[in-house]
Order: structure tokens, then C-alpha cells, then sequence
């Protein structure tokens, strides 16, 4: 999955969403309870491994997102990006001050090792 360079290299926080609903509006923030956040190497390395989601094709199921993070710099006004993942359809849409429009709607392959992996880091901070 591709992520902008400087926002990782600009992120300082990421907030993990557990997701209760899709936004009103194009743009807005996930609703959903904040149950976690990582910083420094934790933060670090949920980017890399995020980035290491390989592509996969489109698959249907509406777009359900259970999860989202949110990374923020270290001002911790806007978020540079928040991503929301659909483990159903294997979607990510992004969206935020460093996102690029060729970058807000990617698909990964739900089923893969480092897909897995994420998906266990976030039941892992689940209450």
C-alpha cells in the first residue's frame, strides 16, 4: 500500500479507530471510539508494515471499515492522513492534508501475512 513518504516521515501519533459508522460527509473523520495510540517505534512500525499490504483486486461488499488510523505531526492539529481498512473488500480509503487523489481508494490482499498481522495489532488494542 502506498502511503505519501513525508507524511510518514512527518508522523508522530497515530490514533487507532475502532470504526462505528461511515462519515456524513466526504472528508470528515470515521466515527468510531480512539483506542489506542502509538508513538515512536510503534508508531513506525505499524507505517511500515502498512506499507508492506501488497495490492489485491476489487472485491465487493459495500464497504464496511472496521478499523481506521490517524496520523497526525507533532503540532497534532490536522491529521496528515487517516486511513480506514475494510477487511471484507480488501479496501483502504484515505484521505487528508498529504493525501494525493491517486492515493485516497487502494486495495490489498486481506488474506496475505502482513494483512494478518495488522489485523491482530488491532484486535490486540481492542478493549
Amino acid at each position: 500500500m502506498q502511503i505519501p513518504a513525508e507524511a510518514v516521515a512527518a508522523t508522530a501519533l497515530i490514533e487507532v479507530v475502532r470504526i462505528s459508522a461511515l462519515p456524513t460527509e466526504q472528508g470528515a473523520p470515521y466515527p468510531g471510539a480512539v483506542i489506542a495510540h502509538w508513538v515512536g517505534n510503534e508508531a513506525a512500525g505499524a507505517l511500515a508494515l502498512i506499507e508492506t499490504l501488497t495490492g489485491s483486486e476489487q472485491h465487493r461488499c459495500g464497504f464496511a471499515p472496521g478499523w481506521a488510523i490517524r496520523a497526525y505531526e507533532e503540532s497534532l492539529d490536522l491529521a496528515l492522513f487517516e486511513a480506514a481498512f475494510c477487511f471484507r473488500c480488501h479496501e483502504v480509503r484515505m484521505h487528508g492534508t498529504a493525501v494525493p487523489p491517486a492515493l485516497v481508494t487502494q486495495f490489498f490482499d486481506g488474506e496475505a501475512p502482513p494483512a494478518q498481522a495488522l489485523l491482530t495489532l488491532f484486535r490486540t488494542v481492542a478493549p
